[in-house]
Formats: structure tokens, sequence, C-alpha cells
């Protein structure tokens, strides 16, 4: 899962990232109101955590824009105000939870969880698709009875895929989801072809069903045959 922190506390902004990339996820870090915009006008994620006060605006403003642009990403205000007014501006723009600081980052981690199963999964903590049961707070993954052992990124891909079921997804979107913004300086695939072959192989060998369609010279579609 892909993570925008949007902070301006250096200190706080590195140990966060440094968590939640030790947690699996992709986090990427900007600092001011205008890197945000550039990250979220280009590329999409699955939460953002956003600060209120910025060197050179109000963090409700990104709030706003992704309402705005009808962006899925959960929104996580984090903002040492703890004023009920700032609270309450920020969930009625779309935010879906607010921590204030300071807070422990494996609160911070429950909440990221908690927000990504309502957004993607309807607040599941068990995922179903088909033949195929996810338990996301343990990273485990079934095909009928049989435990299916999978590397982190083949892990994220298949998390991905049934987040984004029936949808045409490029391999663009794929890419940047599993490695960050700056795959865009990679000129081969090749990475994610090996990701897919793989995830491919492990199911079949459980007895899953194919639900991985290979749309050529676009992308991926994951659907029930």
């Amino acid at each position: 899962m892909k993570i925008l922190l949007i902070e301006d506390e250096k200190a706080l902004a590195t140990t966060i990232q440094k968590y939640l990339i030790g947690e699996g996820y992709i986090c990427e870090w900007v600092s001011n109101l205008i890197e945000a915009e550039d990250k979220i006008g280009v590329y999409e994620y699955d939460c953002i955590l956003v600060d209120i006060m910025l060197p050179n605006g109000s963090g409700l403003s990104i709030v706003e824009q992704l309402k705005a642009q009808q962006s899925p990403a959960g929104i996580i205000i984090i903002s040492a105000k703890n004023a009920l007014d700032d609270k309450i501006k920020g969930l009625d723009l779309g935010a879906d939870d607010y921590l204030t600081k300071p807070f422990h980052l494996s609160e911070l981690n429950s909440r990221v969880k908690s927000v990504l199963r309502r957004r993607h999964f309807g607040g599941n903590r068990e995922i179903i698709f088909g033949e195929i049961k996810i338990i996301p707070d343990s990273k485990e993954v079934w095909v009928a009875d049989k435990n299916i052992v999978l590397t982190r990124k083949e892990y994220d891909l298949l998390m991905y895929l049934i987040a984004n079921q029936n949808r045409v997804l490029t391999k663009s979107s794929i890419s940047e989801h599993l490695y960050g913004d700056e795959i865009d300086q990679s000129d081969t695939f090749d990475f994610l072809y090996s990701h897919i072959k793989n995830l491919r192989k492990k199911m079949l060998e459980a007895s899953c069903p194919d639900y991985i369609q290979t749309l050529y010279g676009v992308g991926y579609k994951f659907s029930l045959i």
C-alpha cells in the first residue's frame, strides 16, 4: 500500500516514514503545500497523512483538493492542534480520521490499517475474493485451506489487484504502487512481469483459478472467471 506523508517537521517525518516502510508500506514524504499539490496532482495513493500547519498554507486545503478530484485515497489528519473546530472542519471536508500529536506509531499504523480496510474492503478484517482469503493484520493469504507464502511485493501486488478488481490497471500504475514514484525513471517493466509470473505460479500451484487477466500492451485486470 502506498502512503503520502505531508509533514514539515523533518525529525518526526523521518521517524514516521522509517516506521511505515518497516511495516511494509511504500511511504513518500513532502514537507510543504506546493510539493503536496504536485504529488496528488500526478500520482495516486492509498492513504494520505496530512499535517494542518504547513509552512505555506493549511493542510486542510489538500483535503479539499483530494475531494474535489474524487480521489479514492484515505485521509488522516495529523496535527499538534487539538482544537475541536479544526477536527470538525477536517472531518466535514471528508477526512477519514484525525490524530493529535504526540501519538504512538503503533496507533498511527492501526489507524492507517482501519482506513485502508474501510476504503477498499468495507471494513472487513478478512478479505474474500473467490477462492482467496486474506487476513491483512497478519498478512496471511489462503487458498481454500492452504496457506500461501508470498514475498512482500507479491502480497502488495495481490492486495492492489483485489482492491481494484474488475478495473484495467496499467503497468505504470501497478509499478508506481509497488515501488513509488521513482519508478518513473525505469524504462522496463521486467520486475513487474516477474512479480506477476511468480504470484500467478504460487496461486495456480494451490489450485486457485487464474484471476489475473493479461491485457497485452496495456496491463492487467483481476476478476472472477
